[in-house]
C-alpha cells in the first residue's frame, strides 16, 4: 500500500511540475538571446535582422491596426525610427494577430494602414504565429529592446508609462533604455508592464 501510494505521489508531483513549467514558459527573459527571423514587409520584401549589418541593436515592437493601444502609440513609434534609426537602433514592427480571429489585421489592411500613416519602419507580418510566441509577447503593443552582437535582449515592455495619452507620458522607457545603450550603460530599467490588447489567435 505504501508503495502504490508513494508511486501515486510522485505521479502527482510530476504532473503538477509539467503543468507548472508549460505554464511559465512564457518566451525571452531579459538577458537572453533571441533567435532571428524572416518576416514579409508590407512592400512585399522579407526582412530579417542580419540584414541590419550596421545595426547596434534593435527596438522589436509587436502592434496591430485595430488595438487602440496600438493606434494611439503610432506616432510615438514613428518618433523612435525617426530618432533612433540612424543611431543604430531601428524599429522593427511586427503584426502577430492571426486575421483570421482579426480581420482588420490581414496583410493587405497593413499595407494600407502603413500608407496612412506614412510608417517609416518595417511593418512585418507574423504569418502562422511563428515567432511571437518565442518572444513571449502576450499584447499589442509590447516591446522587446535588443543588443547587437550578442542578440541579447535588454528591456521588454511599454514603449513609455502612458498607453493611451502621449501628452501624459512622464517616463519615456524605451528612449531611456537605448540612451543608456548608446552610452555604454546597463540600463536602469529592464521590465515594465506591458499595456494592451490580447493577441488574437483562432482557437
Amino acid at each position: 500500500m505504501k508503495t502504490i501510494k508513494s508511486t501515486l505521489l510522485l505521479a502527482v508531483i510530476a504532473i503538477i511540475t509539467l503543468a507548472f513549467t508549460v505554464k511559465t514558459d512564457k518566451g525571452y527573459n531579459v538577458g537572453d538571446t533571441i533567435e532571428d527571423f524572416s518576416l514579409k514587409n508590407v512592400d512585399g520584401d522579407k526582412i530579417s535582422l542580419k540584414d541590419y549589418d550596421d545595426a547596434k541593436g534593435f527596438i522589436i515592437i509587436f502592434t496591430c491596426n485595430t488595438c487602440p493601444y496600438s493606434v494611439a502609440n503610432e506616432n510615438r513609434i514613428i518618433a523612435l525610427q525617426d530618432k533612433y534609426e540612424e543611431l543604430g537602433y531601428p524599429v522593427i514592427a511586427i503584426n502577430p494577430n492571426d486575421p483570421k480571429a482579426q480581420p482588420g489585421d490581414s496583410f493587405e489592411k497593413m499595407k494600407v494602414r502603413a500608407e496612412e500613416k506614412g510608417f517609416n519602419f518595417p511593418y512585418l507580418f507574423d504569418k502562422g504565429q511563428k515567432v511571437y510566441p518565442k518572444f513571449g509577447a502576450s499584447k499589442t503593443p509590447h516591446v522587446y529592446i535588443v543588443s547587437k552582437p550578442a542578440m541579447k535582449v535588454e528591456y521588454i515592455g511599454a514603449i513609455d508609462d502612458s498607453s493611451r495619452d502621449a501628452n501624459a507620458v512622464k517616463v519615456k522607457y524605451v528612449e531611456t533604455v537605448v540612451n543608456e545603450l548608446l552610452a555604454g550603460k546597463t540600463p536602469s530599467i529592464t521590465e515594465t508592464r506591458a499595456i494592451g490588447c490580447s493577441i488574437k489567435t483562432v482557437k
